[in-house]
């Protein structure tokens, strides 16, 4: 049995803890709460089957993108074996997102011909250590880009061998630009003229982030505006007022001081689901809290599961104390099993799940377990501190009825 002076510091950490949680970490909003842009990207499979770690690299990539637009916290995830799913909240341009993420961004140095056509790829971008904005002679912005040692070394040696001819510089099969050689160019520099700001600011987060080792297209995209978000909030804010509201009443109405305490044990349930959520740095979507709904209305359950035995158990004579004891002991069982089942099954949703369906998986396993530590711990260690307190008679711990 656990001391009393234990089971208080337990209880004050449970109350401390997501205090502090949400004080320095502030809760991350989904895209159907703040708004933002959703895109599926997958692999070309035209060549043979994606491996795992090409799609490790593919999202690396893309997530240096996303965090060279200032996105704040981006979630960047595979989905499947050749998938990926980004999701930008409070992204202000998407198209201009879309556009970069989905940029497969091989770049190449290669001869024109007299013909105009072009020669094969003397040089890749993966060469490339380093690329800048930066101005022109004439004020026009260029990038400035800078080769590693190797690739410093064959552009000295191409631009030797090729005085006179138009080496083009070519993203994705699209020419860039195609200035004339007219003489040997050494330490590995050069610049890139596109003619446009926005162009230019484009191709240096490209080539800082590196091309995409396999080419991908865009399956879908959805935008979501900040004011639908607003009102997802607000409304979910209702519903979870309104909730909460009736829960309390309907506790009191039916289990007096038990109830009361449960409903200050529902309070710090919130609490702690929240202050986990924060620390973890969960993504809050509908779908999640639709789950954290759940799992407050499975705190409540477990809670008039143990008051059903305590009632029991004063019925048969039984003092308030053992009655307690026993009643928590006697609804234990029933309580772990409904929320193992609970567990199994978002165990599944989250490992086969993707986006929302795994948002809600894991705002309802830390719910069902804040809601098992709440109804066995927090609800008996507050019952027996106001029993004792104020030495209630079993007569007067439910309605009249209740101990009969």
């Amino acid at each position: 049995m656990m001391k009393k002076e234990t089971r208080a510091i337990v209880m004050l950490l449970a109350i401390l803890l997501p205090i502090l949680a949400l004080y320095y970490k502030h809760l991350n909003l989904g895209l159907d709460l703040r708004g933002g842009t959703y895109v599926v990207l997958q692999a070309d499979e035209k060549t043979g089957k994606v491996q795992s770690d090409t799609m490790d690299k593919v999202r690396d990539i893309v997530e240096r993108r996303v965090n060279s637009l200032g996105v704040a916290e981006p979630n960047i995830q595979k989905s499947g074996d050749n998938r990926l799913i980004v999701e930008l909240a409070g992204v202000k341009n998407s198209q201009a997102a879309i556009d970069l993420i989905g940029t497969t961004a091989k770049l190449e140095f290669k001869l024109m011909q007299e013909d105009g056509s072009l020669g094969e790829t003397l040089l890749t971008g993966e060469s490339i250590k380093n690329a800048t904005l930066v101005q022109g002679q004439l004020g026009q912005p260029e990038v400035s880009f800078e080769l590693n040692d190797s690739g410093a070394n064959k552009f000295a040696q191409i631009t030797k061998d090729n005085v006179g001819k138009q080496l083009a510089i070519v993203l994705d099969g699209k020419i860039q630009s195609a200035p004339k050689i007219n003489s040997e160019i050494p330490g590995g520099k050069g610049v890139i003229t596109t003619g446009d700001q926005k162009a230019s600011q484009d191709l240096v987060n490209l080539l800082k982030s590196g091309a995409l080792p396999v080419d991908i297209k865009i399956l879908e995209t959805r935008t979501i505006g900040a004011s639908l978000g607003v009102e997802s909030i607000k409304q979910t804010q209702l519903a979870g007022i309104i909730a909460i509201i009736l829960i309390s009443i309907f506790m009191i109405a039916i289990y007096k001081i038990p109830g009361l305490i449960a409903d200050f044990a529902l309070y710090i349930f919130g609490l702690i689901v929240l202050g986990v959520l924060s620390a973890i740095n969960a993504t809050i979507t509908l779908p999640g809290i639709a789950g954290f709904i759940l799992s407050l209305g499975m705190a409540v359950d477990a809670n008039v599961i143990i008051f059903e035995r305590i009632k029991d158990e004063l019925r048969e004579g039984k003092e308030t104390k053992e009655a307690i004891e026993i009643g928590f002991k006697k609804g234990l069982p029933a309580i772990i099993d409904g929320n193992i089942t609970t567990l199994i099954i978002t165990t599944i949703l989250f490992f086969y799940g993707t986006g929302p369906v795994r948002g809600f998986a894991v705002t309802l396993t830390i719910g069902v377990l804040a809601s098992m530590f709440t109804a066995i711990f927090v609800t008996r260690t507050l019952l027996e501190l106001v029993m004792g307190l104020f030495n209630i008679d079993k007569e007067k711990l439910f309605w009249k009825g209740g101990a009969k």
